[in-house]
């Protein structure tokens, strides 16, 4: 006799439940609960890290507030033909704007109409006062045009309304053409700035190469500490690795500081180069101020950064590798080579990319003891930040600054693998 046990028959529970909906309702629990435990964390990041990149990628484009303050002149604006000066329509709506315009967002809108050429503020701020009382005799001129150039010749200068062209639209590429030493002309087209405002492709190339140079030179110093670090006995390698560390014990602007007080001409490098007789005293070098002392103050700063990742590469290294190399026939410098060398890139990878990009937004030193000839791209950011208030430039030029980390990020990861970063 035949017995059939029925398929359907579903395992239950002592909740009474089917064990299905119970093992799903468990794994929605725990879940939940893995996801309030990493909210905090989350939060953190969104908070600090992502809304800030947002509101930067977003203020690198934005022009909308001055489109607020001028909208009927900017319209009339579009429908010039480019040719002399505009038509009496501009002129009539930019007198009326100014009039009944708000002083608050009229100020905050000639802060951004002299970022593309100097002199608006001090020309809108002059034409407001005269216009004001125009307006409030209730006398209006037969000819705006002629009334606002009466008041100031500025209104007659072609170079003005050009760059009123850069401020149309209320998204504009303009803060990243600018951050590159381009602009607009009155047609649209994208040109180079005047020879003097020229400065910023000069400070990415400087800006690169300074941390090029870094990088290099923290690995050829940090590479043989890491290297005695990892193979000298235990009592020996802690007590080394304390003045590693010491540095991180100690305040950036006193490291950096000190590093002015050794490098300058009458400085302590100076004095003990002149003392040993290798050089006379009025052949005393130049060390701060401009690039060199940048490298030489900034490759100490981040040497620390190197020598850790080597140093937790190196150290699981197996030193029967070498021996085993050496039996075979290789001489040292060759199995050092073949053997050694290879299975210490991911360390060199690691603080190699640690390093550039630490040296590539670098700015207290290299703004203490570079002077302006050793001055990188962080010194622009602040400047537009504290001075000049052009938020839009700095933004654009943040933006950039991201955009090549997350390319050399793209190209590390397809020519080296970012697997094989190893801190330890």
């Amino acid at each position: 006799m035949e017995v059939f046990i029925s398929t359907t028959e579903q395992i239950l529970t002592t909740d009474g439940l089917p064990l299905k909906v119970s093992l799903k309702k468990a794994e929605r629990k725990n879940k939940i609960r893995a996801f309030l435990l990493v909210f905090p964390l989350l939060l953190f990041i969104l908070v600090t890290f992502v809304v800030p990149i947002g509101d930067m990628l977003l203020r690198s484009v934005d022009d909308s507030h001055i489109n607020t303050v001028f909208p009927n002149t900017f319209e009339e604006y579009r429908k010039w033909d480019r040719n002399d000066l505009p038509p009496e329509e501009v002129y009539e709506a930019i007198f009326f704007e100014l009039a009944t315009g708000e002083g608050i967002q009229v100020g905050k809108a000639l802060t951004r109409m002299n970022y593309s050429k100097s002199g608006w503020k001090s020309l809108i701020k002059k034409t407001r006062r005269q216009i004001k009382k125009i307006y409030k005799s209730g006398e209006l001129p037969t000819s705006y045009k002629d009334t606002l150039i009466d008041i100031h010749e500025g209104w007659g200068d072609t170079l003005f309304w050009i760059s009123m062209a850069q401020m149309t639209e209320e998204r504009t590429l303009i803060y990243y053409w600018n951050a590159i030493d381009r602009t607009y002309d009155i047609d649209g087209n994208v040109v180079m700035q005047d020879e003097k405002r020229r400065m910023y492709v000069k400070t990415w190339i400087r800006t690169l190469k300074v941390s090029v140079y870094v990088t290099f030179f923290c690995l050829i110093l940090g590479f043989p500490v890491a290297h005695l670090l990892a193979n000298l006995p235990l009592r020996y390698s802690n007590l080394l690795m304390i003045f590693v560390l010491l540095p991180f014990w100690t305040s950036l602007l006193v490291r950096t500081t000190a590093w002015i007080v050794m490098l300058q001409q009458k400085g302590v490098i100076n004095g003990v180069l002149v003392w040993l007789g290798i050089i006379d005293d009025d052949q005393r070098i130049q060390m701060v101020y401009n690039m060199t002392g940048t490298i030489i103050a900034m490759t100490q700063i981040l040497l620390p950064f190197m020598i850790l990742p080597l140093y937790s590469v190196m150290k699981v290294i197996p030193k029967s590798h070498m021996r085993a190399a050496q039996n075979l026939g290789a001489k040292p410098v060759r199995a050092f080579i073949r053997v050694y060398l290879p299975q210490t890139v991911p360390g060199m990878s690691a603080g190699g990319l640690l390093v550039f990009v630490l040296a590539i937004g670098y700015f207290i030193t290299p703004e203490l003891v570079g002077g302006k000839d050793g001055q990188l791209i962080g010194h622009w950011i602040a400047y537009h930040l504290k001075t000049t208030l052009n938020w839009g430039l700095c933004a654009a030029i943040g933006s950039i600054l991201l955009a090549v980390m997350l390319v050399l990020y793209w190209l590390y990861n397809k020519i080296v693998g970012i697997d094989n970063i190893k801190l330890g």
